[in-house]
C-alpha cells in the first residue's frame, strides 16, 4: 500500500524513467545546464596568468618542433629527389 502512496504517477515500474514530451525534454536539458553552470569555479588571477604563460610556452614549443621537422623532412625531401634546379 505504501508504493501505490509514493507512485502517484501511476507507472507500473518505479525505476523506469518518465517519459517526457518536447517542452519537458527542453525544460530539463536547460536545468542541468543550470546546475553545470553553477559547478564552475572562476580561477583567480595568479592562476590565470600562470595557466596563460604554461599555454604560450607549449605553444611557442609546438611551433618550433614542427618548424625544425619541416626543416628536416624538406631537407631530406631534397636529398632524395633533387632540388629541382638542374
Amino acid at each position: 500500500m505504501t508504493e501505490a502512496v509514493a507512485n502517484s504517477t501511476g507507472d507500473q515500474n518505479p525505476g523506469t524513467p518518465r517519459k517526457r514530451g518536447l517542452f519537458g525534454r527542453i525544460a530539463l536539458f536547460l536545468r542541468q545546464v543550470v546546475d553545470e553552470l553553477k559547478k564552475v569555479v572562476t580561477p583567480t588571477r595568479e592562476e590565470l596568468v600562470k595557466l596563460t604563460g604554461v599555454v604560450l610556452a607549449f605553444v611557442i614549443f609546438m611551433i618550433l618542433l614542427v618548424t625544425l621537422l619541416d626543416f628536416l623532412f624538406g631537407m631530406g625531401a631534397s636529398f632524395v629527389f633533387g632540388d629541382g634546379s638542374a
